[in-house]
């Protein structure tokens, strides 16, 4: 008879294994799938090409990628998501991206994704991803609509979190005893220093061009140095104090930079320090595979990394990408589970370990990521302190931004006064502002 039941147990226990390991297989439900994403020409998603594979390889869910160069890719997502039936399944887009597809109802709310038990990790560990960054390019409707708050909700998730960095020569650095500047007051300092020290060298390389390169620029100091565009009534304050201490920031930089520096975009800034031609480069943490490459830089081996330099607080930019599910997807369960993968821990180390922006503090720490990487710590730490609100994300900030670029263009390159200047943009805004609405409730 206890033979019998032994048997008998036995039994149910291989029935119960049998249950649990068929359980334990969230993904087979959606195997044979085929998904079709869109995904930006950029580094970072260079390194998610690699690790697909693998997704399909653990899942079965197979998965086809239409890369395009960004603008490309953002004309055909609007195309796309204005569709009964869109072609995409998920998708990647930027912080302003988010803004519009959210107000045009185009965006899945993540919430009933992460509610549904078949489908939502318990080991996914949300408050392991970057805040900021989750703030900046997740949430839509919480504070001045854009930003975290009670009333907000997410929208994507982060992937391939940029902030900004200061990299700069340890060779010219050790040569002439400087230390790594740690306020703006030092970084402006040393940056018309360098000229001094090495004849021909510039300082510091930075985006200046008119338009968003200028106006690019001067928000990265802004931040730090306390200022924003807008007050809590969305009055402009641009033009106070802040405003032109980072104007004159900006200026110090480009009139201390190489040759040319009035003119330089976002390739050309960069291209002056992977030839050699500057000291320091404060920008995007997403050039650093570039500077890393011999087939691309002059200066491989030579470039340490730095925290953004502090002004009256830490605040270093939020950049990047997000992804997201269509309204109109149609494979909107398995594209929550392939986002999920990619923004796992396991997903996150795997893109990192290819040369990828990990998204969570917990990739930038990893001993794995940083022996090949060794300055993922310090982009980690850097990253504790990107500010979502660097920038307004509203409709109208792109009319804002043209002009603040223009103007700030006439500062660098015709001597415009500075505090005229940005009384200027301050008083064009206001009226921009008032046409748009945003003082209705005043």
């Amino acid at each position: 008879m206890l033979k019998v039941l032994r048997q008998a147990s036995l039994g149910v226990v291989s029935a119960l294994a049998l249950t649990t390991a068929t359980l334990a297989n969230p993904y087979e439900e959606y195997a044979g799938e085929t998904l079709i994403v869109n995904f930006p020409a950029h580094p970072h998603f260079d390194a998610v090409m690699k690790i697909l594979p693998e997704f399909t390889k653990e899942t079965g869910i197979e998965v086809e990628v239409d890369q395009l160069p960004y603008l490309k890719m953002r004309e055909r997502q609007t195309l796309e998501l204005a569709q009964d039936e869109g072609e995409y399944d998920l998708i990647a887009y930027v912080v302003f991206s988010k803004a519009d597809y959210v107000y045009a109802d185009q965006l899945e709310n993540l919430a009933r994704y992460f509610m549904n038990p078949k489908l939502a990790d318990p080991a996914y560990d949300a408050d392991d991803l970057i805040d900021g960054y989750v703030y900046n390019i997740g949430f839509a409707g919480g504070n001045k609509g854009y930003l975290e708050g009670k009333t907000g909700s997410l929208f994507g998730i982060p992937y391939g979190s940029e902030t900004s960095v200061l990299g700069y020569r340890k060779d010219i650095f050790d040569k002439h005893g400087l230390k790594v500047p740690e306020t703006y007051e030092e970084l402006l300092e040393i940056a018309c220093k360098i000229p001094e020290l090495e004849p021909g060298m510039g300082g510091l390389s930075s985006r200046a061009a008119s338009g968003h390169h200028a106006s690019h620029a001067f928000l990265l100091h802004l931040a730090p140095l306390g200022g924003r565009i807008f007050d809590d009534q969305w009055n402009p304050i641009v033009n106070n104090e802040a405003g032109v201490q980072a104007a004159n920031a900006l200026k110090t930089i480009v009139d201390c930079g190489p040759e040319g520096a009035a003119s330089f975009g976002f390739g050309e800034a960069l291209g002056s320090f992977l030839n050699g031609d500057t000291a320091m480069f404060l920008d995007t943490t997403v050039v650093a595979g570039q500077i890393n490459d011999p087939a691309k830089s002059q200066v491989v081996g030579k470039v340490g990394w730095a925290m953004h330099p502090m002004g009256v607080r830490r605040g270093s930019q939020t950049g990047g990408f997000g992804i997201g599910i269509p309204k109109n997807a149609e494979h909107k369960e398995a594209a929550f589970l392939l986002m999920q993968w990619l923004t796992s821990k396991h997903g996150d180390k795997l893109v990192a370990m290819q040369g990828g922006n990990p998204s969570r503090f917990s990739t930038h720490a990893d001993p794995d990521v940083n022996e090949k990487f060794p300055h993922m710590g310090t982009f980690g730490e850097a990253l504790k302190h990107a500010d979502p609100d660097w920038r307004p994300i509203i409709p109208v900030w792109g009319k804002i931004n043209a002009d603040l670029g223009t103007t700030l263009s006439k500062v660098l390159t015709e001597d415009l006064d500075v505090q005229e200047a940005l009384d200027g943009v301050a008083e064009r805004t206001k009226a921009v502002m008032d046409e748009a609405g945003y003082y209705t409730w005043q």
